[in-house]
Protein backbone atom coordinates (compact mmCIF):
# COMPACT_ATOMS: atom_id res chain seq x y z
CA UNK A 1 0.00 0.00 0.00
CA UNK A 2 2.81 2.63 0.72
CA UNK A 3 4.10 1.95 -2.84
CA UNK A 4 0.90 2.67 -4.32
CA UNK A 5 0.96 5.55 -2.36
CA UNK A 6 4.70 6.90 -2.98
CA UNK A 7 3.81 6.18 -6.84
CA UNK A 8 0.51 8.04 -7.04
CA UNK A 9 2.43 11.03 -5.14
CA UNK A 10 5.43 10.87 -7.72
CA UNK A 11 2.65 11.32 -10.94
CA UNK A 12 1.78 14.09 -9.08
CA UNK A 13 4.65 15.65 -8.42
CA UNK A 14 6.19 15.40 -11.77
CA UNK A 15 3.56 16.70 -13.76
CA UNK A 16 3.25 20.01 -15.37
CA UNK A 17 0.45 22.35 -16.16
CA UNK A 18 -1.21 21.37 -20.24
CA UNK A 19 -1.07 25.32 -20.80
CA UNK A 20 3.06 25.33 -20.37
CA UNK A 21 3.53 21.93 -22.06
CA UNK A 22 1.22 22.86 -25.07
CA UNK A 23 4.09 25.98 -25.26
CA UNK A 24 7.16 23.71 -24.85
CA UNK A 25 9.06 23.27 -28.41
CA UNK A 26 10.55 20.09 -26.94
CA UNK A 27 7.25 18.47 -26.68
CA UNK A 28 6.54 16.47 -29.82
CA UNK A 29 3.57 17.87 -31.88
CA UNK A 30 1.63 14.28 -31.37
CA UNK A 31 1.90 14.70 -28.00
CA UNK A 32 0.50 18.62 -27.94
CA UNK A 33 -2.53 17.31 -30.03
CA UNK A 34 -3.21 14.74 -27.74
CA UNK A 35 -3.07 17.01 -24.44
CA UNK A 36 -5.93 19.12 -26.57
CA UNK A 37 -7.80 16.63 -27.69
CA UNK A 38 -8.18 15.30 -24.15
CA UNK A 39 -9.10 18.54 -22.87
CA UNK A 40 -11.48 18.77 -25.64
CA UNK A 41 -12.85 15.35 -24.55
CA UNK A 42 -13.40 16.71 -20.60
CA UNK A 43 -14.81 19.78 -21.38
CA UNK A 44 -17.48 17.54 -23.50
CA UNK A 45 -17.63 15.17 -20.62
CA UNK A 46 -18.84 17.98 -17.91
CA UNK A 47 -21.32 19.63 -20.49
CA UNK A 48 -22.81 16.37 -21.23
CA UNK A 49 -23.41 16.10 -17.60
CA UNK A 50 -24.38 19.66 -16.54
CA UNK A 51 -21.42 19.55 -13.89
CA UNK A 52 -18.56 21.94 -13.10
CA UNK A 53 -15.42 20.60 -14.51
CA UNK A 54 -12.87 19.70 -12.03
CA UNK A 55 -9.16 19.90 -11.99
CA UNK A 56 -8.32 16.42 -13.53
CA UNK A 57 -6.38 16.21 -16.71
CA UNK A 58 -5.27 20.05 -15.99
CA UNK A 59 -1.45 18.82 -15.89
CA UNK A 60 0.38 16.37 -17.77
CA UNK A 61 2.62 13.83 -16.04
CA UNK A 62 5.29 12.41 -18.94
CA UNK A 63 6.29 8.80 -17.87
CA UNK A 64 9.44 6.77 -18.06
CA UNK A 65 7.85 3.74 -18.90
CA UNK A 66 5.06 2.88 -21.45
CA UNK A 67 2.36 1.62 -18.60
CA UNK A 68 1.72 3.92 -15.74
CA UNK A 69 0.90 0.87 -13.40
CA UNK A 70 0.91 -2.90 -13.39
CA UNK A 71 -1.47 -5.02 -12.55
CA UNK A 72 -1.16 -8.62 -10.56
CA UNK A 73 -3.99 -11.02 -10.71
CA UNK A 74 -3.52 -14.29 -8.90
CA UNK A 75 -5.98 -17.08 -8.81
CA UNK A 76 -5.58 -20.62 -6.97
CA UNK A 77 -3.92 -23.31 -9.02
CA UNK A 78 -7.19 -25.81 -8.56
CA UNK A 79 -10.04 -22.56 -9.08
CA UNK A 80 -10.83 -19.77 -11.40
CA UNK A 81 -11.17 -17.09 -9.32
CA UNK A 82 -9.28 -13.88 -8.51
CA UNK A 83 -7.67 -13.61 -5.58
CA UNK A 84 -9.19 -10.12 -3.44
CA UNK A 85 -7.13 -7.51 -2.01
CA UNK A 86 -9.10 -5.06 0.51
CA UNK A 87 -8.23 -1.85 1.64
CA UNK A 88 -10.40 0.66 4.06
CA UNK A 89 -12.83 2.93 2.65
CA UNK A 90 -12.08 1.62 -1.20
CA UNK A 91 -13.38 -2.18 -0.40
CA UNK A 92 -11.75 -5.17 -2.63
CA UNK A 93 -10.07 -5.57 -5.64
CA UNK A 94 -9.55 -8.87 -7.66
CA UNK A 95 -6.28 -7.46 -8.14
CA UNK A 96 -3.24 -5.56 -6.94
CA UNK A 97 -1.42 -2.84 -8.47
CA UNK A 98 1.95 -1.75 -9.01
CA UNK A 99 3.99 1.82 -10.01
CA UNK A 100 6.57 -0.40 -10.70
CA UNK A 101 6.89 -3.83 -13.37
CA UNK A 102 9.55 -5.03 -11.39
CA UNK A 103 7.77 -4.63 -7.72
CA UNK A 104 4.73 -6.32 -9.58
CA UNK A 105 6.32 -9.40 -11.41
CA UNK A 106 8.28 -9.74 -7.76
CA UNK A 107 5.49 -9.77 -5.37
CA UNK A 108 3.64 -12.52 -8.38
CA UNK A 109 6.98 -14.51 -7.60
CA UNK A 110 6.31 -14.45 -3.82
CA UNK A 111 2.67 -15.63 -4.46
CA UNK A 112 3.62 -18.45 -6.46
CA UNK A 113 6.14 -19.43 -3.08
CA UNK A 114 3.91 -18.95 -0.77
CA UNK A 115 3.66 -22.51 1.36
CA UNK A 116 0.52 -22.86 2.36
CA UNK A 117 -1.27 -21.93 -0.85
CA UNK A 118 0.07 -21.94 -4.49
CA UNK A 119 -1.02 -19.57 -6.20
CA UNK A 120 -1.12 -18.66 -10.17
CA UNK A 121 -0.43 -15.51 -11.47
CA UNK A 122 -0.96 -12.88 -14.39
CA UNK A 123 0.74 -9.41 -14.67
CA UNK A 124 -0.55 -7.25 -17.67
CA UNK A 125 0.07 -3.17 -18.17
CA UNK A 126 -1.95 -0.49 -17.63
CA UNK A 127 -2.41 2.72 -19.03
CA UNK A 128 -5.15 5.11 -17.58
CA UNK A 129 -6.96 4.96 -13.95
CA UNK A 130 -8.90 6.57 -12.02
CA UNK A 131 -8.09 7.82 -8.39
CA UNK A 132 -12.05 7.93 -7.90
CA UNK A 133 -11.84 11.81 -7.62
CA UNK A 134 -9.33 11.39 -4.48
CA UNK A 135 -6.46 13.42 -6.21
CA UNK A 136 -6.76 15.58 -9.22
CA UNK A 137 -5.67 13.00 -11.88
CA UNK A 138 -2.81 13.73 -14.51
CA UNK A 139 -3.02 13.27 -18.14
CA UNK A 140 -0.77 10.78 -18.68
CA UNK A 141 2.28 10.00 -22.03
CA UNK A 142 0.19 6.49 -21.67
CA UNK A 143 -2.50 7.62 -23.06
CA UNK A 144 -0.74 8.92 -26.51
CA UNK A 145 -0.96 5.45 -27.38
CA UNK A 146 -4.28 5.18 -28.36
CA UNK A 147 -5.81 6.70 -31.28
CA UNK A 148 -8.83 9.34 -31.27
CA UNK A 149 -12.12 7.38 -30.90
CA UNK A 150 -10.38 5.34 -28.35
CA UNK A 151 -9.05 8.09 -26.76
CA UNK A 152 -12.13 9.63 -26.07
CA UNK A 153 -13.48 6.55 -24.95
CA UNK A 154 -10.09 6.28 -22.29
CA UNK A 155 -11.26 9.52 -21.10
CA UNK A 156 -14.60 9.43 -20.37
CA UNK A 157 -14.47 6.02 -19.01
CA UNK A 158 -11.79 7.29 -16.48
CA UNK A 159 -13.43 10.27 -15.82
CA UNK A 160 -17.31 8.41 -15.09
CA UNK A 161 -15.34 6.92 -12.04
CA UNK A 162 -15.64 10.12 -10.89
CA UNK A 163 -19.14 10.35 -11.08
CA UNK A 164 -20.21 6.81 -9.93
CA UNK A 165 -18.17 4.21 -7.85
CA UNK A 166 -19.96 1.18 -5.88
CA UNK A 167 -17.61 -0.42 -3.08
CA UNK A 168 -16.79 -4.06 -3.50
CA UNK A 169 -18.22 -4.34 -7.20
CA UNK A 170 -15.15 -3.60 -9.27
CA UNK A 171 -16.95 -5.60 -12.58
CA UNK A 172 -19.67 -3.48 -12.19
CA UNK A 173 -17.59 -0.10 -12.00
CA UNK A 174 -15.69 -1.05 -14.84
CA UNK A 175 -18.92 -2.37 -17.35
CA UNK A 176 -20.99 0.71 -16.23
CA UNK A 177 -17.78 2.92 -17.09
CA UNK A 178 -16.83 1.16 -20.37
CA UNK A 179 -20.73 1.17 -21.32
CA UNK A 180 -21.07 5.42 -20.81
CA UNK A 181 -17.92 5.62 -22.33
CA UNK A 182 -18.82 3.77 -25.39
CA UNK A 183 -22.32 5.78 -25.55
CA UNK A 184 -20.77 9.14 -24.99
CA UNK A 185 -18.32 8.34 -27.59
CA UNK A 186 -20.65 7.35 -30.36
CA UNK A 187 -22.82 11.30 -29.15
CA UNK A 188 -19.15 13.17 -29.18
CA UNK A 189 -17.94 11.80 -32.90
CA UNK A 190 -22.02 12.61 -34.04
CA UNK A 191 -21.43 8.73 -35.78
CA UNK A 192 -24.34 8.35 -38.00
CA UNK A 193 -26.79 5.57 -37.84
CA UNK A 194 -25.33 3.43 -40.60
CA UNK A 195 -21.76 3.41 -39.12
CA UNK A 196 -23.62 2.60 -35.47
CA UNK A 197 -25.36 -0.53 -36.98
CA UNK A 198 -22.21 -1.18 -38.13
CA UNK A 199 -20.59 -0.63 -34.51
CA UNK A 200 -23.78 -2.72 -33.34
CA UNK A 201 -23.24 -5.57 -35.47
CA UNK A 202 -19.64 -5.84 -34.83
CA UNK A 203 -19.87 -5.77 -31.18
CA UNK A 204 -22.62 -8.34 -31.07
CA UNK A 205 -20.43 -10.97 -32.67
CA UNK A 206 -17.73 -9.73 -30.22
CA UNK A 207 -20.48 -10.57 -27.31
CA UNK A 208 -21.41 -13.61 -29.23
CA UNK A 209 -17.43 -14.85 -29.05
CA UNK A 210 -17.16 -13.73 -25.56
CA UNK A 211 -20.27 -15.06 -23.76
CA UNK A 212 -18.69 -18.37 -25.37
CA UNK A 213 -15.36 -18.49 -24.23
CA UNK A 214 -17.02 -17.76 -20.53
CA UNK A 215 -19.10 -20.28 -20.63
CA UNK A 216 -16.27 -22.32 -21.69
CA UNK A 217 -14.16 -21.32 -19.04
CA UNK A 218 -17.12 -21.74 -16.59
CA UNK A 219 -17.42 -25.33 -17.83
CA UNK A 220 -13.85 -25.73 -16.57
CA UNK A 221 -14.04 -23.96 -12.93
CA UNK A 222 -17.24 -27.12 -12.54
CA UNK A 223 -14.21 -29.69 -14.08
CA UNK A 224 -12.47 -28.45 -11.22
CA UNK A 225 -14.54 -28.62 -8.50
CA UNK A 226 -15.28 -32.45 -9.33
CA UNK A 227 -11.64 -33.12 -9.06
CA UNK A 228 -9.07 -33.53 -6.27
CA UNK A 229 -5.45 -32.86 -7.10
CA UNK A 230 -2.55 -34.32 -5.48
CA UNK A 231 -0.46 -30.98 -6.55
CA UNK A 232 -0.16 -28.03 -8.50
CA UNK A 233 1.07 -29.68 -11.64
CA UNK A 234 -1.76 -32.63 -11.91
CA UNK A 235 -4.11 -29.88 -11.83
CA UNK A 236 -2.14 -27.38 -14.53
CA UNK A 237 -2.27 -30.31 -17.15
CA UNK A 238 -5.73 -30.98 -16.24
CA UNK A 239 -6.23 -27.41 -17.55
CA UNK A 240 -3.90 -27.36 -20.23
CA UNK A 241 -5.22 -30.35 -21.48
CA UNK A 242 -8.91 -29.01 -21.30
CA UNK A 243 -7.56 -25.85 -23.32
CA UNK A 244 -6.23 -27.90 -25.78
CA UNK A 245 -8.51 -30.22 -26.64
CA UNK A 246 -12.02 -28.32 -25.46
CA UNK A 247 -12.02 -25.09 -25.11
CA UNK A 248 -9.55 -23.71 -28.05
CA UNK A 249 -10.98 -26.25 -30.80
CA UNK A 250 -14.50 -24.56 -30.04
CA UNK A 251 -13.47 -21.09 -29.78
CA UNK A 252 -11.72 -21.88 -33.32
CA UNK A 253 -14.83 -22.75 -34.81
CA UNK A 254 -16.65 -19.55 -33.60
CA UNK A 255 -14.17 -17.74 -34.79
CA UNK A 256 -14.97 -18.84 -37.94
CA UNK A 257 -18.28 -18.91 -37.88
CA UNK A 258 -18.57 -15.12 -37.12
CA UNK A 259 -15.70 -13.96 -39.24
CA UNK A 260 -13.20 -13.30 -36.91
CA UNK A 261 -9.67 -13.97 -38.27
CA UNK A 262 -7.34 -12.62 -35.12
CA UNK A 263 -8.90 -15.03 -32.92
CA UNK A 264 -7.50 -13.86 -29.71
CA UNK A 265 -8.99 -16.59 -27.70
CA UNK A 266 -6.99 -19.20 -29.47
CA UNK A 267 -3.85 -18.01 -29.86
CA UNK A 268 -3.65 -16.53 -26.34
CA UNK A 269 -1.35 -18.60 -23.41
CA UNK A 270 -4.02 -18.79 -20.51
CA UNK A 271 -3.38 -19.89 -17.06
CA UNK A 272 -6.28 -19.57 -14.21
CA UNK A 273 -5.44 -16.23 -13.32
CA UNK A 274 -5.73 -14.59 -16.64
CA UNK A 275 -9.06 -16.29 -16.86
CA UNK A 276 -10.06 -14.71 -13.62
CA UNK A 277 -9.12 -11.43 -15.49
CA UNK A 278 -11.27 -11.59 -18.21
CA UNK A 279 -13.97 -12.81 -16.40
CA UNK A 280 -13.34 -9.71 -14.33
CA UNK A 281 -14.15 -7.59 -16.67
CA UNK A 282 -16.23 -9.16 -19.80
CA UNK A 283 -19.20 -10.58 -17.74
CA UNK A 284 -21.66 -7.41 -17.06
CA UNK A 285 -21.31 -5.35 -19.85
CA UNK A 286 -24.35 -6.95 -22.12
CA UNK A 287 -26.66 -6.83 -19.23
CA UNK A 288 -26.41 -3.09 -18.61
CA UNK A 289 -27.15 -3.00 -22.35
CA UNK A 290 -30.24 -5.06 -22.32
CA UNK A 291 -31.49 -3.33 -19.34
CA UNK A 292 -30.88 0.11 -20.84
CA UNK A 293 -32.85 -0.75 -23.75
CA UNK A 294 -35.61 -2.36 -21.30
CA UNK A 295 -35.89 0.98 -19.72
CA UNK A 296 -36.29 2.70 -23.01
CA UNK A 297 -34.83 5.85 -21.24
CA UNK A 298 -32.11 8.58 -22.44
CA UNK A 299 -28.39 8.02 -21.36
CA UNK A 300 -29.18 10.60 -19.49
CA UNK A 301 -31.91 9.86 -17.33
CA UNK A 302 -30.35 6.21 -17.34
CA UNK A 303 -27.83 7.10 -15.36
CA UNK A 304 -30.34 8.82 -12.80
CA UNK A 305 -32.48 5.70 -12.53
CA UNK A 306 -28.75 4.33 -11.46
CA UNK A 307 -28.22 6.94 -8.88
CA UNK A 308 -31.56 6.89 -7.82
CA UNK A 309 -31.54 2.96 -7.52
CA UNK A 310 -28.35 3.00 -5.81
CA UNK A 311 -29.90 5.40 -3.09
CA UNK A 312 -32.26 3.10 -2.61
CA UNK A 313 -30.44 0.26 -2.59
CA UNK A 314 -28.12 1.87 0.43
CA UNK A 315 -31.11 2.70 2.43
CA UNK A 316 -32.99 -0.54 2.14
CA UNK A 317 -29.64 -2.51 2.36
CA UNK A 318 -31.05 -5.58 0.69
CA UNK A 319 -28.65 -9.11 1.51
CA UNK A 320 -27.99 -9.00 -2.46
CA UNK A 321 -25.32 -6.99 -4.32
CA UNK A 322 -26.03 -4.09 -6.12
CA UNK A 323 -25.73 -6.06 -9.28
CA UNK A 324 -28.60 -8.28 -8.64
CA UNK A 325 -30.24 -5.69 -7.12
CA UNK A 326 -30.44 -3.23 -10.34
CA UNK A 327 -30.01 -5.40 -13.12
CA UNK A 328 -31.71 -8.58 -11.80
CA UNK A 329 -34.52 -7.30 -9.36
CA UNK A 330 -33.63 -8.91 -6.75
CA UNK A 331 -34.54 -7.58 -3.22
CA UNK A 332 -36.67 -5.13 -4.56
Amino acid sequence: MWDQGWGQMNLLRKSRPNEEVLKDPEVSQEARDKIERIEKYKSYFYDYWDMKPTGIYTETTFLESEAVTYLVIASPYNKIKAKDHCFPFMGCFPYLGFFSQKKAMSYADDLRQESQQEWQTYVRPVYAYSTLGYFEDRILSSFFHYPDDQLAELVFHELFHTLFFIKDEVDLNEALASYFAREMALNFFSVSDREKQVRSAKKRRQDVINRYFVSLVNKLNEKYAEKTFKNPKEAENFRDEYLEKELKPAMKKLCEKEGEENCYWVKKAWNNASLAAFLTYEDKGNEIEEHHKKLGLSLKDFFKNLKESYAHYEKEDPEVSFTDFWLKGKGQ
